[in-house]
């Protein structure tokens, strides 16, 4: 993805604030720390992070803890147009399946996501992380 260098920079800030956002983890059990940061079409950021739970079927991922907060705070109409995932572990970890198919219900197809991968940041548009969303149409 080529992007421009406001582009970039603005990414380098979401992606600051995901990591601002790790630092609130709860994850006494893996103690991966993670962080996810989107910005809104309205500009707004919203952040989120893990929570991990003793039952770890109960734990929600930053993405997922996320789109909560901004759909609490700015109701079901809000859509994303950039999303930035950080871990204080220095791992590669994009957005796993569960929280993509969550973004893709307000994501824009060609928002940048901003993850670590194994050779630094990595960017694609969400619709190359994931092409084939599970998808139908609201009543």
């Amino acid at each position: 993805m080529t992007l421009t260098n406001s582009t970039q920079t603005a990414l380098d800030d979401l992606y600051e604030n995901a990591r601002q956002a790790a630092r609130n983890s709860y994850s006494p059990y893996s103690r991966f720390r993670v962080g996810a940061a989107l910005r809104l079409t309205n500009g707004e950021i919203v952040t989120g992070t893990n929570v991990e739970n003793v039952s770890y079927g109960l734990t929600i991922c930053a993405e997922r803890s996320a789109v909560t907060a901004a759909v609490a705070q700015f109701g079901p109409a809000i859509r994303i147009e950039a999303v930035a995932v950080a871990n204080l572990n220095e791992a590669a970890s994009p957005p796993c399946g569960a929280c993509r198919q969550v973004l893709a219900e307000f994501v824009l197809p060609e928002a940048p996501v901003i993850f670590p991968a194994e050779d630094g940041a990595r960017v694609l548009p969400f619709s190359a992380i994931l092409p084939l969303a599970f998808e139908m149409k609201p009543k």
